[in-house]
């Protein structure tokens, strides 16, 4: 995934391919790639080799860089309501929804999070996902909040997970004051511990309708910002404004994009935020995936993540979401592959990973296959028979096949 624009299209013709390759890793990070033969001969006595002599494609560790596997209790009924014509609005006015899951979350322990957290990512981790990103967002005050965010932080993972602050998810229907004075007290108080205990450094709002509007949002981000936090928006999944508003205030990403059209997607184009799309979100919901093709053509850069939750997104598979995308957007192997990785990365203003080169974290992923169009041709139903983690290994083929 090396030497490909940070933007726009790619065409599988851009992809740097080493054929009977080797990998050499000192100190957790990647010192050299190139021909086998020649590096077995360079490193003879100086490393310990790991042969592989069955046909694999290596590709740098997936990277999910939207995800809120921080949660407790299920949302099953929502989805049954959604199956029978209702929408995400109707059922969340009804008391599903957020409300749902902020109740079974704060009624949950920091263990019991933290192990449900741990959970999940290990999951994802054998699925090659190596890279997670966290939100919380389902606490909705102050304790519960950092309760959260203290799971993520003590999670039991070899995957590096990257916690973002969504308090600014839904103003609590528990709070009675207005939105602005909801955002004020997440900047005046919870903000400030979040940063004190060095819990996140990102910040995240949803711009939409019933939870925050676009002026309002712009307020928080901006103190936000101005206390030096990295900025993200929820944009556009039902109705434009949050894309347009990430954009002004120069945000790391926009997630989700569902309404995004000509205006959002040309605005984007001209910016450096990564528009990221979450077709998890789609299948859950049943609506349209974003315009990813769109996008792509007009010279933005996209990443793709899970978004995996209770609510919208429980499937929780990124390969197989990013597959289906693909195949429904028309995007080349080499546009799906590269959002799931060096585009990713991007979004997490990570530069040390995404892609397998010299420097970066020797964090891998191996299929069984000849070729790199088996991966996403098979939409996920292949999944990796080995996986290393900053140059350790974690998933043999053995284990893989138990």
């Amino acid at each position: 995934m090396n030497n490909l624009p940070s933007k726009g299209a790619i065409s599988d013709d851009m992809l740097e391919i080493i054929e009977q390759g080797g990998i050499v890793v000192e100190n957790d990070k990647i010192i050299e790639i190139g021909d086998f033969q020649q590096l077995n001969e360079k490193y003879e006595g100086r490393t310990e080799i790991e042969l592989i002599e069955r046909e694999m494609v290596a590709l740098p560790g997936f990277i999910d860089c939207h995800t809120h596997i921080c949660w407790a209790g299920s949302r099953s009924g929502d989805y049954a309501k959604r199956l029978s014509g209702k929408s995400y609005l109707e059922i969340a006015k009804e008391g599903g929804g957020i409300d749902s899951t902020v109740k079974q979350t704060r009624q949950a322990s920091v263990e019991k999070l933290s192990a449900l957290t741990t959970e999940r990512a290990n999951t994802m981790l054998q699925n090659g996902v190596t890279t997670i990103e966290v939100k919380s967002g389902y606490g909705l005050n102050i304790p519960d909040e950092l309760k959260m965010l203290n799971a993520i932080k003590e999670a039991d993972t070899l995957a590096d997970l990257i916690p973002t602050c969504l308090a600014a998810h839904i103003k609590p229907k528990d709070f009675n004051g207005t939105q602005q004075e909801y955002l004020d007290l997440i900047v005046n108080e919870l903000l400030l511990e979040v940063q004190k205990n060095k819990l996140a450094s990102r910040v995240d709002i949803f711009v939409e309708e019933g939870a925050f509007d676009v002026d309002n949002a712009r307020k928080y981000l901006q103190k936000a910002k101005a206390l030096g936090f990295d900025l993200l928006v929820h944009g556009d999944q039902f109705n434009t404004g949050g894309s347009a508003l990430s954009v002004e205030l120069q945000a790391l990403s926009v997630d989700h994009l569902e309404s995004s059209k000509e205006y959002e997607i040309e605005q984007l184009a001209k910016s450096d935020v990564v528009a990221t799309v979450l077709p998890g979100a789609s299948l859950g919901l049943g609506i349209p995936f974003a315009a990813a093709r769109k996008m792509l053509d007009s010279g933005v850069c996209v990443a793709i993540a899970s978004d995996w939750n209770p609510g919208s997104a429980p499937n929780g598979d990124l390969l197989m979401q990013a597959s289906v995308l693909g195949a429904y957007e028309r995007l080349s192997m080499a546009e799906t592959l590269a959002a799931i990785t060096e585009r990713a990365a991007k979004a997490l203003k990570l530069k040390d990973r995404g892609i397998l080169k010299e420097g970066n974290i020797a964090d891998i992923v191996a299929f069984s296959a000849n070729d790199f169009s088996e991966i996403l041709y098979r939409q996920g139903a292949l999944k990796p028979v080995r996986v290393w983690k900053k140059g350790k290994p974690l998933l043999s083929s053995q284990q893989r096949r138990e």
